[in-house]
């Protein structure tokens, strides 16, 4: 199934991915990171889905309830129309799954089934008969279902059989909680849909964006809160796992942890929509994630802050479209990236322009950031990309690396923070004259992706937003329109050219959707509006049907791809959406605009 035809559902610690044709093929428990119950998106239905459906051939579609992260499926058969509404409330006791069947039109015979695997898959829970439902139990894990319908065995699966009439209602509620405890009681589920339904709708009430694209915006803000881990406020890339950046690729990668690279950017999404409390959970989360040896910063973390994220391949799925290999962890935290030192500073930077409240470590946390990188920006790296090829002195890196001292010098000049600004002043004209030398390729006409290199990059789209150069200068603007007219396949923006670039896998990849983004905002701040809004129409127009978007868009298929549903391609969205908002040049990030807090 494409992706485009799946739903996302969560409570902010976990999420579920529920097909158009009402099966859950996607659920890890109890956080986003833990090995999943339901694999099917990665295998088939051996490896654990929870299908209900009508029994008859029919349509369905789907659609979410106005500003909240309730499902709905709605399926029509000969015999008349049911939906299932499939949420997840926010978490409370324990994370808790609930599917509703509702009789809309006729009488419509049903089933369900339902195939538990823990551990992605692989293990076949012992199942028994409790009172009001079934519990599955193996190992440290156990699910406990609970239906208005009998339910029965049938092939290690858990089958039920029943009908809706037009006004009946069938619920299903699957909790998970930890073996060697006894399972809780959820309650009501009609009183928590209500709950969940007012939770979403008062959430959304704070979003102050107005502008013309209000449903899009408002939904990539749902998906961005739902993929914030709320004990933490770390927010996670995906909620997936390998899926891949090209059908049939080996760019499989393990999205479901946070990465630093993302953070200035997902903390004006949250800010310029009015929604403070977010972006200073992503702060704070930010600090205790980087707290400790400056050396040894890494480039992504768990919801907690976890750093040890080994990276291993399981055999017994297939992959996704037979994608293989299926990957767990991310072996890229290990990498070197001199890029999210200076995201760290901007991000820190940001917060204090627009107004967040200080936390007293966050100087001394970036001084002890700073004392590394006056040394460590020299070295080279893996770069944005993670590439799993040679390190280079990449430009973006050196860029960032740009930013952090730039961002120093700004806090002790704005913000009457101690720090040696001279010295951090000379470092920060050091590496501007170097990066203008070594990283503008004349022969090119542009910024290429490492020193000396005749590569194109899409990163090279952030000078601008930084402030590194003004988007007037000539050398802004030859690089932009090299990137448009080379990088683009179909107006949709690559990162680079994966047969040109050594990067130590094979070619192939979609086109990478923040970047597309990131294109629309240099247009924006070139004052080339018709361009930056005919490209952010595009990218509209490749959202699936509920409005969600993947890491990348496969233009020749004309389908998402990459891992599901992508934290930046949301973030990118809705920046770009409040850059084109606005009649003045967009707020960039060397432009803050303070923000009023209540």
């Amino acid at each position: 199934m494409k992706l485009e035809n799946y739903g996302f559902i969560g409570d902010m610690e976990t999420g579920a991915l529920v097909g158009t044709n009402g099966s859950i093929d996607w659920l890890c428990m109890p956080r986003f990171d833990s090995p999943a119950a339901f694999a099917a998106l990665l295998g088939d239905g051996d490896n654990g889905c929870w299908k209900i459906a009508p029994t008859a051939p029919g349509e369905s579609w789907q659609r979410y309830r106005p500003e909240t992260l309730v499902l709905e499926t709605v399926f029509s058969t000969a015999d008349g129309e049911v939906r299932v509404i499939d949420f997840m409330p926010p978490r409370n006791k324990a994370p808790d799954l609930i599917r509703i069947v509702e009789g809309v039109r006729g009488t419509v015979s049903m089933s369900s089934r339902m195939t538990i695997r823990f551990d992605y898959g692989k293990i076949v829970p012992w199942v028994r008969s409790c009172d009001g439902g079934i519990s599955a139990v193996a190992g440290p894990d156990a699910f406990h279902l609970t239906s208005d319908v009998p339910t029965h065995g049938e092939n290690l699966s858990t089958v039920a059989e029943f009908t809706v009439s037009e006004g009946e209602s069938v619920a299903f509620s699957l909790v998970w909680h930890p073996s060697h405890e006894p399972a809780p009681d959820m309650g009501d589920v009609s009183e928590q849909l209500r709950e969940t339904e007012n939770f979403w709708r008062d959430w959304c009430s704070q979003c102050n964006y107005q502008g013309e694209w209000r449903d899009q915006v408002l939904r990539s803000l749902i998906t961005l809160k739902a993929l914030t881990y709320h004990p933490t406020g770390g927010v996670i890339a995906a909620a997936t796992t390998s899926l891949p950046e090209l059908i049939g690729g080996v760019r499989n990668w393990d999205y479901r942890y946070c990465w630093l690279r993302d953070a200035t950017f997902t903390l004006m999404a949250f800010m310029n929509s009015g929604y403070v409390d977010e972006a200073v959970a992503w702060r704070d989360w930010l600090l205790r994630a980087v707290a400790g040896d400056a050396s040894e910063i890494q480039i992504m973390y768990g919801a907690a802050g976890e750093r040890r994220l080994s990276e291993f391949e399981i055999d017994w799925l297939a992959g996704y479209e037979n994608s293989r290999p299926v990957r767990i962890g991310n072996a890229a935290s290990e990498q070197l990236q001199l890029d999210v030192y200076g995201e760290v500073m901007d991000a820190m930077h940001q917060a204090r322009s627009i107004g967040i409240s200080p936390d007293l470590n966050a100087w001394r946390v970036q001084t002890a950031l700073l004392d590394f990188l006056e040394i460590g920006w020299k070295q080279p790296d893996e770069g944005i990309w993670e590439v799993r090829g040679p390190r280079r002195h990449f430009t973006h890196s050196k860029v960032m690396a740009w930013v952090a001292f730039d961002r120093a010098v700004k806090a002790v000049q704005d913000f009457n923070l101690e720090g040696p600004m001279q010295k951090w002043r000379a470092l920060r004209d050091e590496l501007h004259e170097e990066i203008c030398e070594c990283g503008y390729n004349r022969t090119v006409g542009a910024f290429t992706q490492s020193y000396g290199s005749t590569v194109l990059d899409a990163s090279i789209l952030m000078l601008p937003l930084v402030g590194f150069l003004p988007p007037e200068d000539p050398r802004v603007i030859s690089t932009v329109d090299a990137i448009a007219r080379q990088l683009s396949v179909d107006g949709f923006v690559l990162r680079y050219h994966t047969s040109e670039a050594e990067d130590g896998l094979p070619p192939g990849e979609g086109s990478f959707l923040p970047c597309s983004f990131w294109l629309v905002d240099n247009y924006a701040l070139l004052g080339r509006m018709d361009e930056a809004r005919e490209l952010f129409e595009r990218l509209l127009g490749i959202c699936s049907p509920l409005g969600l978007l993947s890491e990348e868009f496969e233009p020749r298929s004309n389908r998402l791809v990459g891992n599901y549903p992508q934290a930046f391609s949301h973030v990118g969205l809705v920046n770009s959406a409040h850059n084109l908002a606005r009649s003045t040049p967009p707020c960039d990030r060397a432009s803050v605009e303070k923000i009023p807090i209540a």
